[in-house]
């Protein structure tokens, strides 16, 4: 079991580099993994399982004892992100699939790597924890009416399948784990170290069976939608900050939001625009899934360098030199 956890820590700790080997084999060796496409909504129920396995009351405790933070943070998450990816894909002029798959990538929650990013730069992981976990709640409301209202106009959206999917493939795997997680504890305890191992299993799956089933469409507009996805990521980790700072929140909440914005549950995309928009829509999730991956470990690198200052101690500090030079 030692081994096991050793090896699922090691996977997790890569993970960008093992979405990126995957998606290149997959492309340059489509045919093993073309039949794998069936399996993506299910293996997203399976990450999302582990996700509730992982889920606390506690979680949901900064909502009452502090929830602007919280509140700014997923006002930015779905204001910002859809709305990025709208003017993207008006000024990149994409076409209609990857335009609305662009914006699907934009509607949808938060992603649960995120957690880890925020941990390693320092940032409030109560909060990153805690928009995760809500936003993720709100997404069957949400994540339906964004693309209603703004992404009708490239593609039909059916809304109320779309929220029936979200329900099927995230709320329902979220409650059996949480359930899990109540009932049978000790076992819980003692297998919690391999969720990622399986988490990050299903999403390399994910990846490999929407890029072999898009070689040629990747081929064509790859660079497009990774430019795309680029500057949509580059933008939700900007603004993200910048929505944190203008509202007066700490440096630690404001590295949160930041990445929460930022990085978004690609798996989710993926799943949604395979079933009710077309296999086109699922390159920029696809994309997203290795490219948040990417950026975000790079800015958490950066961040942890630069630790954060407790601004209670500095007030304690500054008045204790103050009262020391009046003596």
């Amino acid at each position: 079991m030692k081994t096991l956890e050793t090896f699922s820590t090691f996977i997790g700790k890569y993970f960008a580099v093992w979405v990126m080997l995957i998606a290149v084999i997959a492309y340059l060796a489509p045919t093993p993994f073309l039949g794998l496409g069936q399996y993506i909504t299910i293996l997203l129920g399976v990450v999302m399982f582990g996700m509730g396995l992982t889920l606390k009351a506690s979680d949901f405790k900064l909502v009452l004892t502090k929830p602007l933070p919280v509140f700014i943070g997923i006002i930015a998450q779905f204001t910002i992100m859809p709305l990025t990816a709208l003017a993207i894909a008006y000024i990149l002029q994409l076409p209609s699939e990857l335009a609305a798959g662009l914006v699907l990538l934009g509607s949808v929650p938060g992603g649960t790597a995120s957690n880890v990013m925020v941990y390693l730069a320092k940032g409030n992981v109560p909060l990153s924890i805690t928009m995760t976990s809500v936003s993720t709640l709100l997404a069957p409301i949400l994540t339906p009416l964004l693309l209603l209202l703004l992404a009708g106009q490239w593609m039909p959206v059916d809304a109320k399948s779309m929220f029936m999917s979200i329900i099927q493939v995230i709320i329902v795997p979220i409650a059996l784990g949480i359930l899990v997680r109540k009932f049978l504890p000790t076992v819980v305890d003692k297998s919690i170290s391999i969720v990622p191992l399986i988490s990050v299993f299903a999403i390399i799956v994910i990846v490999s069976a929407v890029v072999s089933g898009n070689q040629d469409k990747i081929a064509s507009a790859g660079l497009l939608v990774f430019f795309a996805v680029f500057l949509h990521n580059g933008a939700g980790l900007l603004l993200g900050y910048y929505a944190g700072k203008l509202c007066g929140l700490s440096l630690q909440d404001q590295r949160a939001i930041s990445i929460e914005v930022g990085m978004q549950n690609s798996g989710l995309g993926v799943a949604l625009a395979a079933a009710h928009f077309g296999p086109l829509a699922a390159l920029p999730s696809t994309f997203g899934a290795v490219w948040h991956n990417i950026s975000g470990p790079i800015l958490a690198t950066y961040w942890s360098k630069r630790p954060v200052r407790n601004v209670e101690v500095d007030k304690i500090t500054s008045t204790v030199t103050q009262k020391a030079k009046s003596i």
